[in-house]
Order: structure tokens, then C-alpha cells, then sequence
């Protein structure tokens, strides 16, 4: 039952505005003055409240200038029997949520309330999507290296500055990219992302500048595009590295000049946009190759963030599996599950290729396959069951027969697709799938490293 402060020096008011709010299902409450309205907003923290302008002593006009610098989200609906446009648009710039004029009439006050209520709703839904939200995209982990990169978020967040963030597939540079953002005093605006990878190149255009209605085929109205739409706010280019170079030109100029145009358009949109880039590539070797522009790596590299490996934090894998299988058994209301501790010292002893996202997809899998409670090792993929721990290793396991870093990378990569093709029965679609990479991609690289085809 929402609460109803009602605030006006007539007793007949308040007593006429107490009865109908009653007989409406309202709880309401009333006072004489505005003294009296603040000590009741302090004690009961009513839902709405119901504010007479004219009134001796603290009129309504101070009244409401308290309220919203004590309670700046209390719903105010000021009530007047002296009404003017002007005092109505200083009411609202004072922070009222509407203006209604004396003698009041029912229906009016009904629809008013109600609509006033509604918008209460929808803010505290909002205000919980945002937590729930933020929840989401919380980076977990308390090893020294996420420790260091916290601190480097808080740090650069509240500037303007450009961020570059590198790190393999699966490590979670959108959390760093997210977390930077609502750290940062742009946190209200909206955050925008843009996966250079996933768009056609044909497309990528229309997708960043917008296009008008007629400019190509296929555009039959106006769109905005993603610099648009992030306008004041964020604009996360995921997997920058893959874009191409006439594209890249033309993201240069726009950070240059801070403006552009629609494709097909002749009128220049100024636009207020800090960039954040992510890759998994290294861009300086990208620059030796002829992949991407040097002055662009330059321009959008001026804050620099390296997210670690999984393999690299491994005293996290623990706080992160308890993570997911808390999230995703909430998400499939099922009762809280937990891993034991031969199940638990195998996923920790793995090195998770494919980083956080691999062991996020690995636990969405057990809750919702495993029939119990308890997750067993014995539920666990084989691939992961095979590793050996440490200790394994130093009694007698073979030394890796590579002599240098890209000859073991390769090694590596090669038994990884094995294992991941042996778990998805060697279909390449589902594999490409599971691992997040190009069907084509994949078939390239079975091809680069001779590995043999199996039914």
C-alpha cells in the first residue's frame, strides 16, 4: 500500500484528501506546514507527497527546495489555488513531478497520483536492473594481477582519456571496458558496443556513421549509428584489430574532428564520445604487417590496459566457479550446487585456453546436466580430467619438446582443437561454436596443423 503525505494549512483539504485517498487504497498522512512535512518525510519516507504552495511560515516553493536537496528522489506533486503557468514551471524546474490547480478535482488527482506512483515503479525497477546489472558484469578475483588492474580502473575511469585494452579471447575486456564506464562521470549516459569482427565489412559503415533513407539498397528509412547513439556517453569497439583500413580511416577522422556524416548524408553530426578499443591481436605487429594504422594505434592507445590470462590467476578459479554456479542456478531456479574438492583441484589445475568465458560456459553446462548437488569429478569432460596437477608432472611427465615460445603456443594450440573436436565428436560446426571461432577459421587451422578428420 503506497504512503501519501498530504501537506496543506486547511484542515478541510487534508481531511477531504485523507478520505478519498483511503477509499482509493492509499495510506495517507497529513501535516499542517512545511516544518512539519520535512520531520514527516524523515520518519515515514512516504511515497509521494502531496505539497499545498500557499502556506504560512515555510511556504510550498521552500518546502519543496528542502525536500529535494534532503530526498532528491521523493515524488513532489505541488497543489495550488493560485495557479499561473509561471509558478507551474518554477514548481517543475524546482523538481515537482507535476502542478495541480485548486479547487481540485477528483479524477485529476486519482490520474495524477496514479501516474505519479507508476513512474516510482518504474525507477526503482530501474534502480535494481542497474544493480543487478553491475552484479553481472562484476570482475571477480583477488589474485595480485586483477588486484593491479582494479586499481588501474579507478585510476583512469574518472578522466577522459582513450582506453586500449589487449588480452586474449575470453579474458573479459568488456568488464574492464564496462567497469571503466560506470566508474567514470559519464556513468548516467549509455554505453555502446561494437563488435568490429561480427559486421560485414559492406556494413560496418552504416553500422558506426548511421546512413540515410535511400543510400544504398535495403535503406528504406533513416538510421543512427553506434557514435550516434553514444553520444555524451561510451563507445566500446570490441576486437578493433580486425577492422579494416579504409574503416579505420575513417574512425581516425571521426576522433580527430569529433564529427561526420550519415552514409549517404551531407549534414555533420558533432557527437561528445569517449572511446574504449579492446583486441586480442597485437597491434604493433598488426602495424609492421600493413593491418592496421599506426596513427590510430597511437590515438587510441593512450591509456593502456593488459587483462591477464585465467592461467595467469589461477588462485581465482575457486571464487569464480562458486560465482557462476550461484548465478546460473539462480538463473535456472535450481538449488544451489557446489563442486568438491577432486572436482574443484581439476578446473584449477586446467589452464583455460579459452579464459573466463570458457569456464563460465564449462559451469552454465554442469548446472543445468549434473543431477545432483554435488559436481564430481567424474562429471567433469575428460580433457579437463586428463590434466595433471604440479605435483603429477614433477614425478615423472615428459619435458615439452618445444625450444621456444611460438613452436610450444602451437604445440598447445594443436591439442587444444584435438580435445575440443574429440568432445563435440569432431562436428567442426559445434566445435567452432563452443570455442567462439570462425567455422572457416577453424578449418584453416585444422588444415595449418595437419590434424587428421575423425568419425
Amino acid at each position: 500500500m503506497q504512503s501519501i503525505l498530504i501537506v496543506d494549512d486547511e484542515k478541510s483539504i487534508r481531511d477531504s484528501l485523507t478520505g478519498i485517498l483511503q477509499d482509493e487504497g492509499f495510506s495517507p498522512i497529513s501535516v499542517e506546514s512545511g516544518e512539519a512535512a520535512i520531520e514527516k518525510i524523515s520518519e515515514e519516507k512516504p511515497d509521494l507527497v502531496l505539497l499545498d504552495i500557499w502556506m504560512p511560515g515555510m511556504d510550498g516553493m521552500e518546502t519543496l527546495t528542502r525536500i529535494r536537496d534532503i530526498y532528491p528522489d521523493q515524488l513532489v506533486i505541488i497543489m495550488s489555488g493560485h495557479g499561473t503557468i509561471e509558478t507551474a514551471v518554477k514548481a517543475t524546474k524546482l523538481g515537482a513531478y507535476d502542478f495541480i490547480e485548486k479547487p481540485l478535482s477528483l479524477e485529476k488527482v486519482l490520474l495524477c497520483i496514479q501516474n505519479a506512483v507508476k513512474v516510482s515503479q518504474l525507477v526503482e525497477e530501474n534502480r535494481e536492473l542497474k544493480a543487478q546489472i553491475g552484479k553481472e558484469h562484476e570482475m571477480i578475483g583477488e589474485s595480485r594481477p586483477i588486484k593491479e588492474l582494479k586499481a588501474q580502473i579507478m585510476i583512469a575511469a574518472p578522466t577522459s582519456g582513450w582506453v586500449l585494452i589487449s588480452g586474449e579471447n575470453g579474458t573479459g575486456k568488456e568488464l574492464v571496458a564496462r567497469a571503466i564506464h560506470y566508474n567514470s562521470h559519464r556513468r548516467n549516459k549509455t554505453f555502446v558496443e561494437v563488435n568490429c569482427a561480427a559486421i560485414p565489412e559492406e556494413l560496418i559503415e552504416s553500422e558506426l556513421f548511421g546512413h540515410e533513407k535511400g543510400s544504398f539498397t535495403g535503406a528504406t528509412t533513416q538510421r543512427r549509428g553506434k557514435f550516434d547513439q553514444a553520444n555524451q556517453g561510451t563507445l566500446f569497439l570490441d576486437e578493433i584489430g580486425d577492422m579494416s583500413l579504409k574503416t579505420q580511416a575513417k574512425v581516425l577522422r571521426i576522433l580527430q574532428e569529433r564529427k561526420f556524416e550519415r552514409v549517404g548524408g551531407n549534414k555533420t553530426i558533432e557527437v561528445d564520445v569517449r572511446v574504449i578499443a579492446a583486441t586480442n591481436k597485437d597491434l604493433e605487429k598488426e602495424i609492421t604487417k600493413g593491418n592496421f594504422r599506426e596513427d590510430l594505434y597511437y590515438r587510441l592507445n593512450v591509456i593502456p590496459f593488459d587483462v591477464p590470462p585465467l592461467r595467469e590467476r589461477k588462485s581465482d578459479i575457486p571464487q569464480l566457479a562458486k560465482h557462476f554456479l550461484e548465478y546460473f542456478c539462480g538463473q535456472e531456479s535450481r538449488d544451489t550446487k557446489v563442486l568438491d574438492n577432486e572436482a574443484m583441484q581439476a578446473i584449477t589445475n586446467y589452464p583455460w585456453p579459452g579464459n573466463v568465458r570458457e569456464l563460465k560456459n564449462l559451469i552454465e553446462r554442469l548446472v543445468i546436466m549434473s543431477p545432483g548437488n554435488t559436481i564430481t569429478r567424474s562429471q567433469l569432460p575428460q580433457s579437463i580430467c586428463d590434466r595433471r596437477s604440479p605435483t603429477d608432472k614433477q614425478q615423472g611427465s615428459s619435458s615439452p619438446t618445444a625450444d621456444n615460445f611460438r613452436v610450444a603456443k602451437e604445440e598447445f594450440e594443436k591439442e587444444f582443437l584435438v580435445q575440443k573436436l574429440e568432445e563435440h565428436d569432431w562436428n567442426i560446426s559445434r566445435t567452432a561454436e563452443a570455442i567462439e571461432i570462425e567455422r572457416s577459421n577453424l578449418h584453416r587451422k585444422i588444415k595449418a596443423y595437419g590434424i587428421e578428420f575423425k568419425k
